[in-house]
């Protein structure tokens, strides 16, 4: 599905242990995941398959799998999925933790929002653009028609700080590849360049970054 798209690269991720409900992988499955990524990669020779995790961040900043663990990925996604009803100091301080991660590389769906479901938690935003900077890490523009977070407003302040960004489709399904076009509709809504999005990197490029 991805080839037919024009990829030239895909990366696959799926959840931590702690997200039970969406079936989190503990490290065991983790290590299957990864192998069975390399496998396919094998196989389909014409596009590369990054293996990922979408890692969830703990209620004290730690990330779900271990810093031997995190090693074995090619790319490690941060995200919030529990604890919405936290201050904005704790949600402030839980994810600046994070982000101090070496393995982080991408922080995802940075609000928590689902649109008329679920209001975005409370956080300094501001302060987790300049640390997300700072560290080289990216910030996710989540293409999901439910999320579509980040908004253009706060694209725009992390853009003005310096960010650069990905858009991501938070596919759970071939179909849901398609929401590309509404994360680089966001995108576009917050004034962002090309040059700001990693993931419109060449192959070999993408690879030095990552």
């Amino acid at each position: 599905a991805a080839k037919k798209l024009g990829y030239s690269y895909i990366g696959i991720s799926d959840h931590s242990k702690s997200q039970r409900i969406a079936n989190g992988l503990d490290e065991q499955r983790l290590e299957k995941h990864i192998s069975n990524i390399r496998k396919s990669g094998e196989k389909h020779k014409d596009i590369k398959i990054f293996a990922g995790s979408e890692v969830e961040i703990l209620k004290d900043g730690k990330l779900d799998y271990s810093n031997n663990v995190l090693a074995k990925l090619d790319f490690v996604i941060g995200a919030v999925h529990s604890g919405f009803k936290s201050t904005n100091a704790e949600m402030t301080k839980r994810i600046l933790k994070a982000l101090s991660n070496e393995y982080l590389k991408i922080l995802a769906h940075p609000t928590g929002r689902l649109i008329n479901r679920r209001d975005p938690y409370e956080v300094d935003l501001e302060k987790v653009f300049e640390t997300a900077k700072a560290n080289k890490q990216l910030i996710e523009i989540n293409g999901s028609p439910e999320r579509m977070d980040l908004n253009d407003v706060h694209i725009m302040k992390a853009s003005e700080i310096g960010c650069k960004f990905v858009i991501n489709t938070d596919a759970h399904n071939i179909d849901q590849l398609k929401n590309i076009n509404l994360g680089i509709a966001m995108a576009r809504r917050g004034w962002i360049k090309k040059s700001q999005v990693v993931n419109t990197l060449p192959l070999s490029e993408i690879r030095k970054y990552l």
